[in-house]
Parts: structure tokens; C-alpha cells; sequence
């Protein structure tokens, strides 16, 4: 099993090559002008190279510019039409080795978990003509036979209930930023996003009390996995919920991660590329370092960069995903030989034991979101450390508020 760690030393390239893979800005970062001791309309430091000075406050929301703010009544023609119909469509490239379930919520975003579910389960949704499960993966040029869709009807929008209270009360403690047609959620660490076996409660389910006059629920547009807490995408109106999933799928969203390993990974700064596969047991469904071609491999690229350290024992890292597969970051971080502190399923270190007074739970947030909003401007939003990670940051002496080389990582 070989490792694929890159060095960030690029050889030297065109000026259009240069041009097309300089590293997103926000909004806010295109205002600030030439970096401390810089020139003017000089170059922005490289991802390799010395620390900038500059530091990163701490913000728990960042709203889109006015004109984001300021948007008008959406359009009843750009709604998303379901299929009245049985038709057959065929599986894009950029669909390829998508969840059947994911690719029905990316082609119809107004269709419930439930409804999709239904279908599927029926065999109303073919694949080749054959019927599938919704976990199982689709490849480019296969054919989809969908039968006819419809949403939910709309549910009578009356007094709440004293638990539908509470919901609603804890999704808006959750809420990082909110408009008419997004909201952005610190979902807290153990706190499921999709139902699943045995899963109660969820975010899917809660969002059932924020369904507006038409019976329209907010519907999520990506995940994030149970044990991880910060930033979750949500869309409040079908509109939103077309533009931000093809956001996703054009990966014009730009996701960073924090992280606490064990060692200090070398080079500081690097690029992980890996197929991954999933392996699955009769206990445990894990993803596996796999080889191109293998039965369900798909390409895997995230960046890293060392942050801080606390002695040799541990080190604070960023992540920024290129790619957005299943378990992705702690597969690649195990891969490189530093697993994520308190990860049930990659943590393979052998007689390695946890610091005094740190938490045995998983050390990974979901650390900022940057996305187009659907009406213009950029979705900014950045979530606070977990009170588990904040508990390990104060001590070991990290501060949250350093200048985050990952900034400057390429975007592919």
C-alpha cells in the first residue's frame, strides 16, 4: 500500500496556469490589500513557504455582502420540475460513483429522505434494469429509469407543539447564519445529520419544524459525518437547494477542517492523492486506501498544513478537501500515519496513550464553509471549536486564533 504525499514545490508554470489555480478569496480577503511588509499587487505568500504574519480572528458568523442581503422574491420559473413520468436519464461523469440516494437528491433537491427511500425500496427506480439498494454506486453512462416523483404533501401550519418548540429552540442555538433561502448549522459532535438504523433523532428530522407556509422544508445539501461538529449547508427553499448542490458538484465550495494528530506530519505542508473504496464487515463499514481501477475506488485529493504543535506528542492540523468522499480526511490522515485523535474506526496506532485530561472523542470540526450564495455575493461562515476540542486546545496551549496556513492551499 503505497503513500502519495506530495511536496508543495510545483515546477515553474505559464502564466495562465499560475492565474487558474490561485487560491480562493473571500470577499472580505479581496479587500484587505497588499499582506504586511508586501508590495503592492505582489504575490500572496506559497503554500510552502514561511507563515504570514497576518492572523485570523475568531468569528462565529460571516454574512454575504449587501447585495447578497438585499435580493429579491425568487422566480417561480427556475423551481425545479419532478418528473410527472417515467423517463431514463443517464449517469454524468460528475455522477459517477454517486449514492443512488444523493444522485435522486442532486437531480430533484424537493424530495424527501422518506420518498426517496420509497422508491427505491418499490424498485420503482431501476439501474440497467435492475433494481438497486440506495447505498449502492452509480457509474458514468449507466441508465436511470425514475419513475414519476412527487413532494410531500404540505403539512397544515398551525401552533407548534411543546417538543417541535424545543426543536425549533435548538436548531436556532445551532444557527451560525440564516436568510430567506440559506442557513448554515454548528452541528454539535454525536449528533447524527441522515437517519439510519436505530437514529431517532437527527438533523433531517428536525428540520421538520422549520416547514414554511407551503409545506417547503429546508433541505440539507451536504453532510458532515455523526461524530463531527461545525459547519452544515442547509437550503430553505427548492431554489437554493438547485444552486448550492450544484455548487457542491462543480466544487466551487471550498470546505477547511481542524484537526488534532498524533506526531508531527512531514513535509508540513502537503497534498494526500488516494483512491479510496469502501470496505464493508458485519460490524463496521470503513474506507480503505485502494488502487485505480479496483471495484468502487474513487480519487481522493485533500491538502493539509501543519498549524501549531503542542511538544512532539501532538500536532493541530488544517484540511482543506478537494474531493468529498466518505470518511475522506480520516482515511487520508491514517494513511500518512497521523489517524485523528479519537477516531473510532482509523485510529491504528498501537500502544499509543492519550494525554491526561484530553477527551477520547473524535478531534475533527468542520471548521469554515465559503460558497456562492444562490442570489450573489458568498456565503462566508466559520464555527467555534467544539467545547470537547476547546478543552484540548487550552491544554495543550494552542491558540485558535493563528493565522491558518491552509489559506493559501491550491484549490485541485
Amino acid at each position: 500500500m503505497s503513500r502519495r504525499i506530495k511536496r508543495m514545490n510545483p515546477k515553474p508554470r505559464s502564466r495562465d496556469e499560475r492565474d487558474d489555480s490561485r487560491p480562493h478569496q473571500s470577499h472580505s480577503a479581496k479587500k484587505a490589500g497588499p499582506r504586511p511588509g508586501g508590495k503592492p499587487g505582489g504575490k500572496p505568500p506559497r503554500f510552502a513557504g514561511e507563515r504570514a504574519e497576518r492572523r485570523a480572528p475568531e468569528r462565529a458568523e460571516r454574512r454575504p455582502p449587501k447585495a447578497a442581503l438585499e435580493r429579491p422574491a425568487p422566480e417561480k420559473s427556475i423551481e425545479p420540475l419532478l418528473p410527472t413520468k417515467v423517463q431514463t436519464v443517464k449517469v454524468t461523469a460528475d455522477e459517477n460513483n454517486m449514492r443512488v440516494d444523493r444522485f435522486l437528491e442532486a437531480r430533484f433537491p424537493g424530495l424527501s429522505f422518506s420518498h426517496i427511500q420509497r422508491v427505491v425500496r418499490k424498485g420503482e427506480l431501476r439501474v440497467d434494469g435492475k433494481r438497486v439498494d440506495s447505498k449502492d454506486r452509480l457509474e458514468e453512462g449507466q441508465s436511470v429509469r425514475i419513475p414519476p416523483l412527487k413532494l410531500d404533501a404540505p403539512k397544515v401550519v398551525g401552533e407548534l407543539s411543546e417538543a417541535a418548540q424545543k426543536t425549533l429552540k435548538a436548531l436556532k442555538e445551532m444557527t451560525i447564519y440564516e436568510d430567506d433561502d440559506v442557513l448554515v448549522l454548528n452541528k454539535p459532535a454525536g449528533l447524527a445529520v441522515q437517519g439510519g438504523s436505530g437514529m431517532t433523532r437527527h438533523i433531517d428530522q428536525m428540520l421538520e419544524v422549520m416547514r414554511d407556509a407551503k409545506g417547503q422544508k429546508p433541505r440539507l445539501v451536504h453532510r458532515i459525518d455523526r461524530e463531527t461538529s461545525g459547519c452544515l449547508l442547509v437550503a430553505k427553499t427548492r431554489f437554493a437547494a438547485s444552486h448550492l448542490t450544484g455548487a457542491f458538484r462543480s466544487r466551487s465550495a471550498r470546505k477547511v477542517y481542524w484537526a488534532l494528530v498524533p506526531g508531527l506530519p512531514k513535509p508540513k505542508q502537503g497534498r494526500i492523492s488516494t483512491f479510496l473504496a469502501k470496505e464493508e464487515s458485519e460490524d463496521d463499514t470503513i474506507m480503505r486506501i485502494a488502487q485505480h481501477g479496483d471495484e468502487g475506488a474513487s480519487h481522493a485529493v485533500t491538502y493539509y498544513a501543519v498549524v501549531e504543535t503542542a511538544g512532539n506528542k501532538l500536532t493541530w492540523v488544517s484540511l482543506k478537501p478537494v474531493t468529498g468522499r466518505t470518511h475522506q480526511l480520516r482515511a487520508h490522515m491514517a494513511h500518512i500515519g497521523h489517524p485523528i485523535v479519537g477516531d473510532p474506526k482509523y485510529f491504528n496506532i498501537e500502544n499509543w496513550q492519550l494525554p491526561g485530561g484530553l477527551q477520547n472523542r473524535l478531534h475533527l470540526l468542520a471548521r469554515r464553509i465559503v460558497i456562492p450564495h444562490p442570489r450573489g455575493g458568498v456565503i462566508d461562515a466559520t464555527a467555534p471549536l467544539p467545547p470537547h476540542m476547546q478543552q484540548s486546545w487550552n491544554l495543550l496551549g494552542l491558540d485558535a486564533s493563528r493565522f491558518d496556513p491552509i489559506e493559501n492551499a491550491p484549490e485541485e
